[in-house]
């Protein structure tokens, strides 16, 4: 546990200058560059108790995480978020330098500003400004921060959820900030993800010269099949909160490079976005099925990034989308649209919905947000503060 951060540069009660302090640190995965110290800066004289968790493993960079937490007694509603961000890619594109965290008409620039140092500076200035107005919660307050989100996410919030588990830990309900909202600040809440799932087909024959293909096998023909017989037609229709599942091709690669030889081998990669009505048990089931019925010798390998889940409707998605609508004016929609997230290793400890800020210029050069809706999104999850310990327990 962290007892000596420094007091902070800025007032934790103002997201812009929370959000300028951790733009200005450049915390590309897996470096935090003391985007963390900055956190623990603005938290600790609130009374959170802040733990660093720094997680490795063989293969992979280590990587820092924060756990902070006010309070001791039940409900804990937490923030969860990740404050490492993207490389800013070719600087030149930039007409401000991206870890400088500068302010031009009424908007606020640098890599993360969106995606999603801007409310994680929500977190900390909501939470700041309910101790100020109102006291103690009636329960506890706490922030899942991770460094490993944009990255692999291998030593970040799942393994933050693994030691908070072996600590006796338990989160209540949580809200992670990834920015949700396609054109207006409370267009959108995300209740849920599809799945992801990446499968590597490869089909064996047996190498020979193509003027005599009876003394070759070519596995070619039997690959062109078993990929129709898998795009032929859709997956599913969609389900009551999931869009349609989709099934890409990647790539097809043969590596052949003579034209008069017969491979011996040809791949194909895809990936599976899947609703609720699939698992990857029963896709690869499906799969196999298929290139089964084209026959001969093939491989099939797989990694699944996410299983799809859904929060229900209920009283922590009601209390989301009734704070936004009184900050805004706009009732919020529930979808389940997007990539992955964090929130698919939360899920399995809380109910969990996603908002945070308008993400047109994620990952983007010159990525920024209005001050505004900094503003207003501190507003609104300062609302959701008001509130959630009378909806949750």
């Amino acid at each position: 546990m962290t007892t000596d951060a420094a007091a902070p540069a800025f007032d934790p009660c103002d997201p812009v200058a929370v959000a300028q302090a951790l733009i200005r640190c450049p915390s590309v995965t897996p470096e935090d560059s003391g985007a963390l110290g900055v956190l623990e800066a603005a938290l600790t004289p609130l009374g959170f108790a802040c733990h660093r968790l720094r997680f490795e493993q063989e293969g992979t960079a280590p990587v820092e995480n924060l756990y902070a937490r006010l309070g001791t007694e039940g409900p804990n509603f937490c923030f969860a978020g990740h404050t490492d961000v993207v490389p800013p890619g070719e600087l030149k594109g930039w007409s401000i330098d991206p870890f400088s965290a500068e302010i031009h008409n009424g908007r606020l620039y640098g890599r993360g500003a969106v995606d999603m140092k801007g409310a994680i500076a929500a977190f900390v200035a909501a939470s700041a400004r309910h101790l100020r107005d109102h006291g103690a919660p009636k329960g506890s307050i706490s922030l899942l921060i991770t460094g490993d989100e944009e990255g692999v996410a291998i030593n970040g919030t799942k393994k933050v959820l693994g030691w908070l588990k072996e600590k006796g830990e338990k989160l209540d309900a949580c809200v992670v900030g990834e920015p949700t909202n396609p054109k207006a600040l409370g267009d959108m809440i995300k209740i849920g993800r599809r799945g992801s799932m990446t499968a590597f087909l490869t089909v064996f024959g047996a190498q020979g010269h193509v003027a005599y293909p009876h003394l070759a096998d070519n596995p070619l023909p039997r690959l062109a099949r078993m990929l129709a017989a898998i795009t032929a037609e859709p997956l599913d229709g969609g389900t009551a909160h999931f869009q349609p599942s989709n099934l890409e091709l990647t790539t097809i690669d043969v590596g052949n490079p003579a034209h008069n030889v017969i491979p011996a081998q040809g791949k194909a990669t895809l990936n599976i976005r899947f609703n609720d009505s699939h698992t990857p048990d029963t896709l690869l089931a499906w799969l196999r099925e298929r290139f089964d019925a084209v026959g001969g010798a093939y491989e099939l390998e797989h990694f699944v990034s996410g299983d799809s889940f859904l929060t229900p409707p209920g009283p922590l998605t009601e209390l989301v989308a009734e704070a936004a609508q009184a900050v805004t004016g706009r009732r919020p929609e529930y979808s389940t649209t997007g990539g992955t997230s964090d929130a698919r290793f939360i899920k399995d400890f809380c109910p969990v919905v996603e908002f945070g800020l308008v993400g047109q210029t994620m990952h983007k050069v010159d990525e920024n947000t209005t001050l505004d809706d900094l503003t207003r999104l501190t507003d609104i999850y300062g609302a959701v503060l008001g509130g959630v310990f009378d909806r949750i327990g």
